[in-house]
């Protein structure tokens, strides 16, 4: 019977034809075509994006999200990596200076070698990205000379080393720390000259170097410092003129007093800066 067949249509002898065959014949199927509305049979568009959608997305390459942790670990040890090796770097540089003091109070017990970030030791501040930013030695009662090691701090802000026993001159290395703000070498016992590479901290605000030994001339260079607010050479043995230029113009004598033989501001044009060194 057609009941045992599968859904299909029959087709029979259409009215007005011949009369059909005494002998039955097996009905015709077709198969049964699915049905579309008269807007999706109107429809240009040859596919059908939202039922497609399922079938697309089985398609697209799929990335293991085993792998996408893989790589974010990668990008994490990398960077961990960098900042380690910035921290070692800093350290070693801040161990050197250790070695040159002497450090009767013990400040800096702290300042352990085998500890791979630097960020721990006492008097050293760093910021988020474990970079030391700031060496507050101030009033430590250290005594010995600084180094060229403390260059390395390429993103130091503060070095304070004030009121205790060094000596020896002013590293012109320290000229390299081009985000220094903040000089304070002020009560020690620093001798020879103020270096001219000073002049290349462009971020510099404040230079004590007050209530030491130095001697020689102001450098004419330190006038290019446009950001440096403060300045303090009083109480040393410097000799000559002081700068008028730049900053210069706004310090007041005070800032450079007693230095026996500097002989007041710069006369430009009619005595020279280092008259009387």
């Amino acid at each position: 019977t057609v009941d045992s067949y599968p859904p299909f249509a029959v087709l029979t002898t259409p009215l007005g034809h011949a009369a059909p065959s005494p002998f039955p014949q097996p009905p015709v199927l077709l198969p049964l075509l699915p049905r579309y509305s008269r807007a999706e049979e109107s429809s240009s568009s040859p596919v059908d994006l939202p039922r497609a959608r399922p079938l697309l997305a089985a398609m697209a390459p799929r990335v293991p999200s085993s792998s996408l942790l893989l790589v974010g670990a990668a990008l994490l040890l990398g960077l961990a990596a960098g900042a380690a090796r910035a921290s070692n770097e800093e350290g070693d540089a801040l161990y050197a200076l250790r070695m040159r003091l002497s450090d009767p109070n013990g400040v800096l017990q702290s300042w352990d070698p085998t500890l791979v970030n630097p960020c721990t030791w006492f008097h050293v501040t760093c910021d988020t990205a474990s970079r030391v930013v700031r060496l507050d030695l101030g009033n430590s009662n250290v005594s010995g000379s600084i180094g060229p090691e403390l260059s390395r701090l390429v993103n130091l802000q503060y070095l304070e080393l004030y009121r205790n026993n060094l000596n020896g001159e002013i590293p012109k290395e320290l000229g390299k720390l081009k985000n220094l703000i903040s000089l304070d070498l002020y009560a020690n016992k620093l001798t020879g000259r103020i270096p001219k590479s000073l002049s290349k901290l462009g971020s510099l605000r404040f230079m004590r170097l007050n209530n030491n030994k130095l001697a020689g001339s102001i450098p004419r260079e330190l006038a290019k410092l446009s950001n440096l607010k403060v300045i303090d050479l009083s109480n040393n043995d410097l000799c000559g003129t002081i700068p008028v230029d730049g900053p210069f113009s706004s310090f007041p004598l005070r800032s450079f007093e007693n230095n026996s033989r500097l002989n007041g501001p710069e006369l430009q044009g009619l005595v020279s800066y280092d008259f009387g060194c």
